[in-house]
């Protein structure tokens, strides 16, 4: 079983419009609406790879009981915590004209202290039959910015390796709890290390406790920094598409070859052939299994040289 951990979930919604136009009104052309946030979108992806996958965190107030209801239709268990709070919601508005995604993020509710103490249970339990654990994405208000630090620390402490996808302040002292693994975008590599090489960059984000660094390099697919090498893979072409759920699919992608104990170079392929299949879908976040396959055979995996 897959464990992956959302703390901050949220009702996604995607509007759909012919052109995105400041100042000015707009007729949606479609509405979708489904379970979101990062950790709770890579278990619906590894479900569709055929891994079993239990989702956790926190769900609240009417727009986490929809969430909820919507997470009974995905074959993902559903061990998400209640809290009073009212679950946030996201809303992508998707320019069909261009392609481009315009995204708003609520914050989310606030976590009691009685709250996070029922998570950490939650937690514990389902670390037992664990292979693996994804945490992922921001932390709501109310919960301490070490959060993902004590999770990663209670993981190792139960034998579950531990893949880390979140930024600022909470990566920074996450990767100091030696996760197995860590996700950062290119951006946020820098904005960890001062180094604006990503080669660079993750070599030192290692040196800080991950044992392996994948960062996403958007059109330039990823780079991992590991113990048994460095590489990059990259998709076939440039693609145009809504990117919406691509990173969240490449993590599924890395955590499936983690438990499968693939080499790197095939983690990387499944990332990126995940991540591209995903930005190519008319649904955000979804991918078409025929497309991803085809992916597979031509995703250029190449070793890249650690810069002195």
């Amino acid at each position: 079983m897959i464990l992956t951990v959302t703390l901050n979930t949220a009702l996604d919604l995607t509007y759909a419009v012919p052109a995105l136009v400041p100042h000015s009104s707009h007729r949606v052309t479609e509405v979708i609406e489904r379970p979101g946030g990062k950790g709770l979108n890579v278990a619906r992806v590894l479900a569709a790879l055929g891994h079993e996958a239990v989702v956790t965190g926190f769900a609240g107030g009417p727009t986490g009981a929809v969430l909820r209801e919507l997470l009974a239709g995905v074959p993902v268990r559903d061990a998400l915590v209640p809290v009073e709070g009212n679950t946030r919601r996201t809303l992508a508005v998707v320019d069909a004209a261009t392609g481009d995604t315009t995204q708003l993020n609520e914050p989310g509710p606030t976590v009691t202290a009685d709250e996070w103490a029922a998570f950490l249970g939650t937690y514990e339990t389902l670390l037992r039959g664990a292979d693996a654990v994804a945490l992922c994405g921001s932390l709501p208000p109310g919960v301490h910015v070490g959060a993902y630090a004590e999770l990663v620390r209670r993981a190792r402490a139960a034998g579950v390796p531990a893949l880390l996808d979140t930024s600022g302040e909470p990566l920074r002292r996450g990767l100091a709890a030696r996760p197995e693994l860590v996700k950062p975008n290119a951006d946020e590599l820098a904005q960890l290390t001062g180094a604006r090489d990503p080669l660079r960059a993750a070599r030192d984000a290692r040196r800080r406790g991950a044992r392996a660094v994948v960062a996403s390099l958007g059109p330039d697919g990823i780079l991992a920094a590991t113990a048994d090498g460095t590489w990059q893979a990259t998709p076939p072409s440039k693609v145009l598409g809504n990117p919406t759920g691509a990173g969240d699919s490449a993590v599924a992608g890395l955590l499936s070859g983690l438990v499968e104990s693939l080499p790197w170079p095939d983690r990387l392929t499944r990332a990126v052939a995940l991540a591209t299949a995903t930005v190519l879908s008319p649904t955000a976040g979804d991918f078409d299994r025929a497309t991803y396959e085809e992916l597979l055979t031509r995703i250029a995996v190449q070793e890249q040289r650690v810069p002195a």
